[in-house]
């Protein structure tokens, strides 16, 4: 496999291990499995990376094997983010939009105050989700919901 191809690959597996690490780590319902996973994972392909590019080692170093779902996701993504620009972001969105710009800064100029206000209702609410989540009993249904209170 050619260098770049393979460090594509690599940094998709370094994306993807980050956000679930983050998922976990924000739903709660991350473990030490979970953060033993994702940390072995990153240093893995820190290995894989430093064979590839020898002058890696100077800046990233492996994780602890006890560290933190959140310590993984940061890691993964700053090892990610050291290729951004021999490969590029390679976001979904430009699956979703396809190559049209145009349209999606059109969208964006008509639903980000949407989006905005949507991510911000959605981080008030964590915590309550988080603390519901966890008050369940194991593969119980959740609790029917109740009105808000203002």
């Amino acid at each position: 496999m050619d260098r770049e191809k393979e460090i594509m690959k690599l940094v998709h597996v370094l994306q993807q291990t980050a956000r679930m690490a983050f998922q976990s780590e924000w739903t709660g319902s991350g473990s030490n499995d979970a953060a033993g996973l994702c940390v072995d994972r990153h240093n893995r392909i820190l290995a894989r990376l430093r064979e590839i590019d020898p002058g890696l080692s100077a800046v990233f170093q492996p994780l602890n094997p006890e560290s933190s779902l959140t310590a993984a996701a940061i890691a993964c993504r700053q090892l990610a983010s050291y290729y951004e620009d021999e490969i590029g972001w390679t976001s979904r969105w430009k699956q979703v939009y396809g190559a049209d710009q145009a349209a999606f800064k059109e969208f964006w100029k008509k639903s980000a105050r949407d989006i905005q206000d949507l991510g911000e209702y959605m981080r008030e609410c964590a915590d309550e989700w988080a603390r519901r989540r966890k008050a369940r009993p194991e593969g119980g249904a959740a609790s029917p919901k109740e009105p808000p209170k203002d």
